[in-house]
């Protein structure tokens, strides 16, 4: 597929004009996307179809995080590829609380300028036409407790070898310190902080964990009936789960959306070969195989 070669103020402008990082919910409209207008992304690119709108990924590290992200308890919203303010601002929070009425916050020029950092920017075809360069974000989550109130969590994915270099850290510092003087926590998830076996295992099960809903009290059910046999194999636990739905696809689906939903928590180490068992654990054990969760961190 033929993309935009490479980024430049007037694709910057194309992006504004578009409402580009605007919305929320099924309405979030990502900075970058997967399309043809796009400059291509470094890494292989995904679409996945979560809560009524496409999430456009950019690498198979941002998939996980996403796969991760599907599985918190209290997860509103997500928005990806999220742009942050150049210039002074108001806090994010606004837009799903009016009544926070948060503003006046530094945008990453001046954060970079107090850092003592260049700010990234984008040149033009023409000589000397230049344009600040809009960072973004990969997550932005909103969170809602049960008394209702939000609460915002920034995370950036970096493969371990990127903080190798001096400019990237350079970059991620002006991005945890924008967050940071919104009193936002910012998360830098790398490979290091998760098993990547428990990554595979997500994306095997995303078709099924994904897919269409199946009523909590069938999933607490099919919850109840593994509990019950523990150390079956993933074949014949499917087959017993089978015979209660009556039919495979609606098993699979209820077995993963009660894993994912922490109805059924197993080990996600697991490998995919069928014959193996299905493996229960606590449900503190089961949250910890979540960086995202358990708020892990690497450092810059």
């Amino acid at each position: 597929m033929r993309t935009t070669k490479r980024f430049t103020p007037k694709v910057l402008e194309k992006f504004r004009k578009l409402d580009r990082g605007t919305g929320k919910h099924a309405n979030y409209i990502p900075w970058h996307r997967v399309s043809r207008s796009d400059p291509a992304s470094c890494g292989r690119s995904h679409l996945l179809n979560w809560c009524g709108r496409q999430r456009e990924l950019l690498s198979d590290g941002e998939l996980v995080m996403t796969l991760f992200i599907t599985m918190l308890p209290h997860i509103d919203d997500l928005r990806e590829q999220f742009p942050l303010s150049l210039k002074t601002a108001q806090h994010e929070i606004n837009e799903y609380d009016p009544k926070a009425n948060l503003a006046g916050l530094p945008g990453t020029q001046d954060i970079a300028s107090n850092l003592g950092y260049k700010h990234p920017k984008v040149t033009g075809e023409g000589k000397g036409h230049s344009a600040p360069w809009v960072m973004s974000t990969d997550f932005l989550l909103t969170l809602k407790h049960a008394d209702r109130t939000p609460e915002l969590l920034a995370i950036a994915y970096k493969k371990t070898k990127e903080l190798n270099k001096p400019r990237t850290k350079e970059l991620l510092a002006i991005e945890q310190a924008y967050w940071q003087a919104r009193k936002i926590q910012w998360l830098l998830i790398t490979p290091e902080q998760f098993d990547k076996r428990i990554g595979l295992t997500l994306r095997r099960a995303a078709p099924w964990a994904l897919g269409e809903q199946v009523p909590q009290n069938l999933l607490l059910k099919i919850a109840d009936i593994v509990k019950a046999q523990p150390e079956q194999s993933l074949t014949s636990t499917l087959q017993s789960l089978c015979a209660v739905t009556g039919e495979m696809d609606l098993a699979q689906r209820a077995l993963w959306q009660a894993v994912c939903l922490g109805y059924l928590p197993i080990d996600l180490t697991r490998c995919w070969r069928p014959h193996l068992p299905l493996r229960n654990l606590t449900q503190s054990a089961f949250l910890a195989q979540n960086p995202i969760a358990m708020r892990r961190s690497a450092w810059i």
